[in-house]
């Protein structure tokens, strides 16, 4: 499918300096996408890998953008809109979470900062990518693939009940905007990862955490971000142009 940008086709990884979200830029690069590569405050790692697909004869661009404000976001798109053309795919990748608690620990302002992130910036990516790939819009269609996780099925007990909660909202959230976009050209489906080596796991708390319990998992393994990539590029191509509402366990059979 070819678009405009260099006629390259265009995709957007949110949260994509770092981690599921770095593989997935340097395999959508691979695979013949200009690339936008989203970040909040690690600047250095998001030019990093856009600088790794420049000099590997890619197209890509590292744009600032907190994805939890209306702000934010509205900028981030009118940015890549000038700077690299029309989109052709969105993954919600940006994620976080907070140190391990039980919820009878927890506060507001955790919750809040927790779906802001998750939930709301995934919902206002979602709508501003809706408004340019929509045949009602006057668009092309496109695709979407919200990067949920496997806890949104275990519920993180003991450790992030609230992160769970989120991601099961991203679960429906996918089912809801698939069914609704369905006719306008726009696919949406999600990615579950399961316990996969990256950074996040630092900001809980515990750092070493995929091999406390990799053990748990029927594969005996953690993961590795590459192998969340592969399912998000699957999603995005025309190899699945006729799955939508969708979602792929990466989890080890977890």
């Amino acid at each position: 499918m070819k678009r405009d940008g260099h006629l390259k086709p265009i995709i957007l990884i949110t949260g994509g300096g770092r981690g599921i979200g770095a593989a997935t830029a340097k395999l959508a690069a691979q695979r013949g996408y200009a690339v936008c590569v989203n970040y909040l405050r690690d600047q250095a790692s998001a030019e990093a890998i856009a600088e790794e697909i420049r000099a590997n004869a890619g197209r890509a661009l590292a744009i600032q953008g907190d994805v939890s404000t209306e702000t934010g976001v509205k900028s981030l798109f009118e940015r890549m809109d000038r700077e690299m053309g029309t989109l052709t795919a969105l993954v919600n990748n940006a994620g976080m979470l907070e140190k391990q608690m039980r919820v009878d620990e927890m506060d507001a302002g955790r919750l809040s900062r927790v779906f802001q992130v998750n939930v709301t910036g995934s919902f206002l990516c979602a709508r501003e990518a809706v408004r340019r790939m929509s045949t009602r819009h006057g668009g092309r269609g496109g695709t979407i693939v919200n990067i949920s996780s496997a806890a949104s099925r275990l519920g993180s007990p003991g450790e992030y009940v609230d992160y769970a909660a989120a991601k099961a909202a991203i679960d429906t959230f996918t089912i809801g905007l698939a069914k609704e976009v369905a006719e306008e050209g726009i696919r949406v489906n999600a990615v579950r990862p399961g316990v996969i080596y990256t950074t996040i796991h630092a900001s809980g708390g515990e750092p070493n955490r995929v091999n406390r319990v990799k053990n748990s998992v029927p594969l005996k393994r953690g993961g590795h971000p590459e192998e969340v990539a592969r399912a998000v590029l699957w999603l995005s191509s025309d190899e699945s142009s006729y799955t939508t509402g969708a979602f792929i366990d990466v989890s080890g059979g977890r």
